[in-house]
């Protein structure tokens, strides 16, 4: 992987609102957190400029803030979460041309798929596991996800 490369998928990661990211192939391994700390024994070397730790909270706070969501209900605490299992792209649909699986006021139950999420060219169906009604989609269509990111905010009430 060259630096343009690196430098260019660490952009991405950036302004997707991913807080880690870790890629490895026979050639190389690559780990990208974002805000926070980082102790390495390796260093490496990449025609990249450094930067320093100001560079790196200011790209942070210029990146989107895609988790935080002010029209969210004030009381979720009675809500259960699906939350991904994998980092990947979550979809909605199996397809462009089909239905979502689940809508915003839809009943699902336990084993139910609610949506997909792609991780390195495999698409992995994602099974609820809690039933209830479905009260809010957290997560944008074709949009990148990390593990343990709630996805569906499910009032097990309905």
């Amino acid at each position: 992987m060259k630096a343009k490369e690196i430098q260019e998928l660490i952009d991405f990661i950036a302004n997707s609102g991913l807080a880690e990211v870790k890629i490895e192939t026979d050639e190389f391994k690559l780990s990208v957190k974002k805000n926070s700390v980082v102790h390495s024994t390796k260093a490496i070397d990449t025609a990249a400029p450094a930067q320093s730790p100001e560079q790196d909270t200011a790209k942070v706070l210029q990146a989107p803030l895609t988790a935080a969501n002010p029209a969210e209900p004030a009381d979720t605490s009675r809500y259960l979460e699906v939350k991904s299992p994998m980092i990947g792209t979550f979809y909605r649909t199996p397809n462009p041309e089909s239905e979502a699986f689940v809508n915003v006021g839809d009943t699902i139950s336990v084993g139910q798929t609610v949506c997909i999420i792609e991780a390195m060219k495999l698409f992995n169906e994602i099974e609820s596991e809690v039933s209830g009604k479905v009260v809010k989609i957290l997560v944008e269509n074709s949009s990148p996800v990390e593990y343990d990111q709630p996805l569906f905010l499910i009032d097990p009430a309905g």
